[in-house]
């Protein structure tokens, strides 16, 4: 019998409660998210340029249906638990943040992220007033659910163009008191300075694994204090460098040799159902 999504949700808050740090890895369709399940991941979550890629479309330009038909397709594909990856909740309004939060939760999802980007040139990150308010508004909406939904606040400085160490924390403590189950700063560019974030804070951290020399082992940030490594968009770019080397070697040489390294189809049948 399928898990019920408050199953799940209980589930998806033990892995943040247990001793060390665990890997929520990053489907971007159902099977990868089958394949990923089978190879005992024991959560997910979405990705907003996986997503996009998948759709043709570059990160930032997908839409919060689109997003959300993304995520369910996800959902539905295992038992496992999924947080989606909201961007920015697809809104400036604190109202129309907390909208997204319920749809999601209306997917089958049991956590999302809310970003404090505004995706504008001009103006790369929301005050920090306005975005306190968002992830307040956020969190009411996740605490009126009837489970545990988790909602992540990401602080996107290091990101954007601002990266601040000192004030990248005191966003992420801000968030933490509005109402966040787990806070994520993406583009942290060292160890110290993920042990300094995870020291400072009192609620679960979120690393991004995938930035080429800033992709540290897990046990390393375990020790630093870091809960859940995510992996974003990092299996979805390994995955489309395998199509287009292979793809290369057909249009320029001719020669058919990733052959040889791919798996055979009744191998990745096992993976699949149905």
């Amino acid at each position: 019998m399928p898990a019920s999504q408050g199953e799940k949700a209980e589930r998806f808050q033990a892995l943040h409660r247990r001793a060390g740090a665990f890997v929520i890895a990053n489907p971007w369709d159902a099977g990868s998210a089958r394949v990923l399940a089978a190879l005992g991941f024991e959560a997910l979550a979405t990705s907003s340029g996986a997503c996009a890629g998948t759709l043709g479309k570059r990160d930032g330009a997908v839409t919060r249906d689109e997003t959300l038909a993304h995520a369910r397709g996800i959902v539905e594909a295992t038992d496992l638990p999924v947080s989606a990856d909201l961007e920015r909740g697809f809104a400036d309004a604190p109202a129309d943040v907390a909208g997204a939060i319920r749809l999601a939760a209306g997917m089958g999802l049991v956590g999302a992220s809310i970003e404090d980007a505004t995706e504008r040139a001009d103006r790369p990150l929301y005050g920090l007033d306005e975005a306190v308010a968002r992830i307040r508004a956020a969190s009411e909406a996740a605490r009126s659910l009837g489970f545990p939904f988790m909602l992540t606040a990401r602080a996107e400085g290091f990101l954007r163009g601002e990266p601040d160490l000192a004030g990248v924390i005191a966003r992420l403590r801000a968030y933490e008191e509005a109402g966040a189950d787990v806070v994520f700063a993406p583009g942290l560019p060292d160890l110290e300075a993920v042990r300094m974030v995870c020291a400072a804070l009192s609620k679960p951290f979120n690393f991004m694994a995938g930035i080429k020399g800033r992709s540290f082992a897990v046990a390393e940030l375990a020790a630093a204090g870091v809960k859940r490594v995510s992996l974003a968009t990092s299996l979805y770019r390994m995955a489309m460098t395998g199509l287009i080397e292979a793809a290369q070697e057909v249009r320029e040489a001719g020669t058919f040799g990733y052959v040889d390294r791919a798996l055979p189809t009744p191998q990745l049948n096992g993976f699949m159902q149905g």
